[in-house]
């Protein structure tokens, strides 16, 4: 038995941040269904696009069932309304006040089922001067800071590689919901949650945001390299490159005993992880010299004998073919509603050991409609 078996919710979602909420609350074995326009979740769209049906919108919406409402038309918005008091959870990504317009709203709902869990996701909240201001993931990075440390010193402004405000905005609703969930159950009161893309980016800027506090200076790009301490970035070597996190003085010396270096931790400039920092340039220069007689294999074995935090710079086909993420079981083969076979990166969590996988397939548009409608017949 899963932990979120028996657990219904709706999510009236699409592209990103809400709809990978939804899928943490599936993989914990949560009923999660997804309301859907006729014309669909627009990520059904986005590539990777296998004969017809989008890898992409697959990665999201695995262990979901969906449902086609059209909520201009009157009977459809009547049953939205049924199947949504019929749930414990609610989650909508709409702009503030959209769901309002269908009577979909917390307030209207929780009127008749008042201990409703009921996530709002958007960009910048549902109150306050941008509340109405629409959001993509590049966009909150921009306005979050991240893109001013992110990249090379001297670089041009650089988003992170993968859609971080997104998916931490989901992970905030997935939790959120869980935690208000364990209270509706014990008081039978729900809660109107409201998660945005960039409270999520704040949310996790401890480090950026604990140095503006402290020291009243901006944070800066510096690359790969860490702000208080070094070494700790990708470093150069004779065959390309590898990462090296000697966060520590005991560390930092057993790093340099690896390549023959124990006279560095002698450095007045390098005795401690803050020196270091503020020196990190000459650092990197230093120790790049005595990298580029090794190759990354020979460093990641001299780095790891002495239990050194190393680590290979891997693109995403070969951290996938990692022996620890065929161990893990984190890669599993799916087939496409259209009968096309291919793969996807499946839950990290274990639960009592047990691994998350796919328990129902990404769905087509609208297959589990009358299903679901059948269910709420039964149900009235």
């Amino acid at each position: 038995m899963l932990p979120l078996q028996g657990v219904k919710v709706v999510e009236f979602c699409q592209v990103l941040a809400g709809p990978f909420a939804g899928c943490l609350l599936a993989d914990m074995g949560a009923d999660v269904i997804k309301v859907e326009s006729p014309d669909g979740d627009l990520m059904r769209q986005w590539p990777p696009i296998l004969d017809g049906y989008s890898q992409y919108f697959a990665s999201v919406n695995r262990n979901k069932r969906s449902i086609v409402l059209d909520l201009k038309q009157e009977t459809d918005k009547a049953a939205a309304r049924q199947l949504t008091l019929s749930a414990d959870i609610l989650l909508e990504n709409f702009r503030p006040g959209v769901m309002a317009k269908f009577g979909l709203d917390y307030a209207s709902l929780s009127k008749d089922h008042p201990a409703l869990v009921y996530c709002s996701v958007s960009a910048f909240g549902q109150t306050g001067p941008r509340a109405s201001e629409g959001g993509f993931d590049m966009t909150v990075q921009a306005m979050s800071g991240v893109m001013s440390v992110t990249g090379d010193k001297d670089g041009r402004p650089a988003k992170c590689g993968i859609p971080i405000a997104d998916f931490s905005a989901g992970l905030y609703a997935a939790f959120s919901v869980t935690a208000a969930l364990h209270k509706a159950r014990s008081t039978g009161q729900g809660d109107h949650l409201d998660v945005s893309m960039l409270g999520s980016m704040l949310g996790i800027a401890n480090l950026q945001t604990s140095e503006l506090f402290g020291t009243g200076r901006d944070p800066v790009r510096l690359g790969s390299a860490h702000p208080m301490n070094a070494p700790y970035a990708a470093f150069c070597c004779r065959d390309g490159y590898f990462a090296l996190a000697a966060g520590t003085n005991k560390l930092w010396e057993s790093a340099c005993e690896a390549i023959s270096r124990s006279d560095l931790p002698a450095d007045p400039r390098f005795a401690t992880p803050t020196l270091r920092a503020q020196h990190q340039d000459a650092l990197r220069d230093l120790l790049e010299t005595e990298f580029v007689k090794y190759d990354a294999a020979d460093l990641l074995q001299r780095m790891n004998a002495r239990g050194v935090p190393c680590a290979p710079l891997y693109s995403y086909s070969q951290v996938l073919a990692d022996p620890q993420v065929k161990h893990m079981q984190w890669v599993e083969d799916i087939t496409l509603p259209n009968g096309t076979a291919t793969k996807t990166v499946v839950s990290p969590q274990r639960v009592s050991g047990q691994r998350l996988g796919v328990r129902r397939p990404p769905p087509a548009l609208g297959a589990h409609s009358a299903e679901i409608l059948s269910e709420l017949k039964d149900r009235s």
